[in-house]
């Protein structure tokens, strides 16, 4: 490297993933993805791809398809938030450290932009450092791991390795909290306060969390963290997780259990959110936004309101910024000319 070259970092905000598209065939190539990760599904490989392709792939995909269709604007709400977190950070970074070559991108675990292609396409330009910002605020051998695996497995490929930089979580972050209490004071500002507020998270599979996923234990972290940011009574909030998938159990309260149970008691007004996101996505707009609040208002619950993910919120883009300099600070020392 001349005296004059710039070290080259590149950043890669990273999340789960999102058809190319609201069609069949596109959610079942997605889903087929999705569902062939090991990391997600944990059923010995060939019993599980029996099952994949007889009974899930064939029939699964129309529904869901239905369902982006709901949600789908002139792209995935996912994949259009994960863009917009991405300019506004290359926004701000760039021209914080004009000593660095700095490259700031958008990749997806599955579905376009895939992590894959991406570090392919990184091998063809030499790289001093990568930083990857997986955007899951609690850790999950289901979600951020497969990030890990794409790594691993890009490695041995590479004969002059960058450094590299993984931000493993946030979810007891100072600011992360901060930018969730704030969204919830300014939805409840328009809105009203409710009776009940219901912090739901993506759920995982009983048995992962009893083999060490931490993941569980994290949400539990964001939601107190959260609730006592609020000053929030116990009688006020609880915790939940949703989307189960299968017949093993998963890790409780439920998020659709906890609602009827709640429209039972008689409870008259619930806003729900979901700390576990950090953008909107089939599961937050469809799910528990509208089916969830279907199934409350069906057992006799009263008024129901989603409060939106953190998305592209100036807070929460201050909160990702951080992460990103503290990293960033440090290669000063080693990086920069």
């Amino acid at each position: 490297m001349s005296a004059a070259a710039k070290a080259k970092i590149t950043i890669i905000l990273a999340n789960l993933g999102t058809p190319d598209s609201p069609a069949v065939p596109a959610v079942r190539q997605f889903l087929k993805q999705f569902l062939s990760d090991q990391r997600v599904i944990e059923i010995p490989k060939p019993v599980w791809q029996l099952i994949l392709r007889l009974f899930i792939l064939p029939f699964r995909p129309k529904r869901v398809a239905h369902a982006y269709k709901t949600v789908w604007n002139l792209d995935s709400p996912m994949r259009e938030i994960l863009l917009q977190q991405v300019q506004a950070v290359k926004a701000h970074l760039i021209p914080l450290y004009p000593e660095f070559e700095l490259n700031i991108v958008p990749a997806m675990t599955y579905g376009n932009p895939g992590i894959d292609a991406l570090l392919q396409q990184l091998s063809k330009q030499q790289q001093d450092h990568l930083i990857l910002l997986p955007l899951f605020p609690q850790y999950s051998a289901t979600s951020t791991a497969p990030l890990y695996d794409a790594l691993a497995k890009w490695i041995p490929q590479q004969r002059s390795l960058p450094g590299l930089s993984i931000i493993r979580d946030y979810y007891q972050h100072p600011l992360f909290i901060q930018s969730l209490a704030q969204s919830v004071r300014e939805y409840q500002a328009m809105h009203g306060q409710p009776e009940k507020l219901l912090m739901s998270f993506h759920g995982i599979p009983q048995p992962y969390a009893d083999k060490g996923d931490p993941y569980a234990d994290r949400c539990r972290v964001t939601a107190q963290l959260l609730a006592e940011a609020l000053g929030l009574r116990a009688d006020q909030w609880a915790i939940s997780f949703q989307s189960r998938f299968g017949k093993q159990e998963w890790v409780k309260p439920y998020t659709d259990a906890l609602l009827h149970e709640w429209a039972s008691q008689g409870v008259n007004s619930v806003q729900v959110m979901s700390p576990a996101f950090s953008a909107d996505c089939l599961e937050t707009l469809e799910e528990l936004a509208v089916e969830n609040a279907a199934l409350f208002a069906e057992a006799g619950g009263g008024s129901y309101s989603y409060i939106p993910a953190l998305n592209a919120r100036a807070d929460h883009l201050q909160l990702l910024n951080a992460l990103l300099q503290a990293n960033l600070d440090a290669l000063k020392h080693t990086l920069a000319h």
